[in-house]
């Protein structure tokens, strides 16, 4: 038994789970790993195993305390061993979005709508405050500020021009630097909320038991930040991994609306189309770096198989007059060849 096994084991046994029978549950592109436990009488819950220094689990614990506070459905939190990387979490269950809608198609619009209440929910509440723990350590979410937004563009420059052999002058990737620093002065600046960053299909689980938002089983929020909450609205229809009809996305972001300006007398539709079209062209920007970087540093090449997709979205972000610089620069540097087939020539 290695070390880590030695330990998760421990740790099981120390919350009265020694004797739950263990399997692997599907993991994700972080060093976390995740195990589905089961109890003889029939219980289960899922194990997250997150070694330090690779991975902390405290930001997990700060934002889930604050989701399950607000009314979502993040899973709760059974048990924590802080200082070794360990969280007992309540099994949410194997019905994730792509799941039930590869089964029943005919639930996509129901499915997307209740993610998109979501978000509704997540604008009309306060943002979270500060996780203390035992150990005297805190956590609060980050504000997701300019490095942050200029370091997921750059990406493209570090990973997916030398992906394709591409040989750019210095003074292209200087202009690339100085388009977004520009845009990041043209985002509007909306009420702040709680952005979870990685609010998609795989991310999602379909609890019908359950009522209202809180239908939405929530997963992989780690890395949420204070910022837009035209962000994750682009990260659930400008999906990586699978394609929404553009009608169903155009009433997605109608119905978000509608919803925004209910809970929100602030909100100004015209400033969420502006900022939800940069943040669509820097996120999208920011996936293509790094699903190259998942499979040049990190030997995963599956996830070329997305970048296609990935394209296509900035192709359809890059039509807003604010991203006129920026779709001249692509036009000119990277223009719409099929990604994948260029970087898997090199792959082969």
């Amino acid at each position: 038994m290695t070390d880590r096994n030695a330990a998760i084991a421990d740790f099981l046994g120390s919350i009265g789970w020694g004797d739950a029978a263990r399997r692997p549950l599907a993991g994700d592109a972080s060093f976390r790993r995740y195990e589905r436990v089961e109890k003889p009488d029939g219980r289960s819950a899922v194990l997250m195993d997150a070694p330090p220094p690779k991975e902390d689990v405290r930001p997990f614990v700060g934002i889930d305390r604050h989701l399950t506070r607000i009314g979502l459905s993040a899973p709760q939190v059974l048990a924590a061993d802080i200082a070794r990387g360990f969280l007992l979490l309540e099994d949410l269950g194997d019905d994730s979005y792509t799941t039930v809608l590869a089964a029943d198609p005919a639930k996509t619009e129901a499915l997307y709508e209740a993610a998109v209440d979501v978000l509704i929910e997540l604008r009309g509440a306060p943002a979270p405050g500060t996780t203390r723990f035992v150990d005297g350590t805190a956590h609060r979410p980050a504000a997701y500020d300019a490095k942050t937004f200029a370091f997921g563009p750059s990406l493209v420059l570090d990973w997916h021009v030398p992906a394709l052999r591409m040989g750019l002058e210095p003074e292209a990737g200087e202009a690339f630097r100085a388009i977004w620093a520009d845009l990041w002065r043209r985002l509007p600046r909306e009420r702040e909320t709680l952005m979870l960053r990685d609010y998609h299909a795989d991310n999602l689980l379909w609890l019908p038991g359950r009522k209202g938002a809180a239908r939405v089983g929530l997963l992989d929020f780690q890395d949420a930040t204070l910022g837009s909450p035209a962000y994750d609205l682009v990260s659930l229809i400008e999906d990586a991994r699978r394609d929404v009809d553009p009608a169903l996305g155009a009433e997605l972001k109608a119905r978000y609306a509608k919803g925004a300006a209910r809970v929100d007398p602030r909100f100004d539709a015209a400033a969420f189309e502006a900022a939800y079209a940069i943040l669509g062209a820097q996120r999208n920007s920011r996936i293509a770096g790094v699903f190259v970087r998942l499979w040049k540093r990190d030997g995963k090449p599956r996830y070329l198989d997305y970048l296609p997709r990935v394209w296509r979205h900035l192709e359809r972000d890059l039509r807003h007059p604010l991203l006129g610089n920026l779709r001249a620069w692509y036009d000119h540097y990277l223009p719409g060849e099929d990604l994948r087939a260029g970087i898997r020539t090199f792959a082969a």
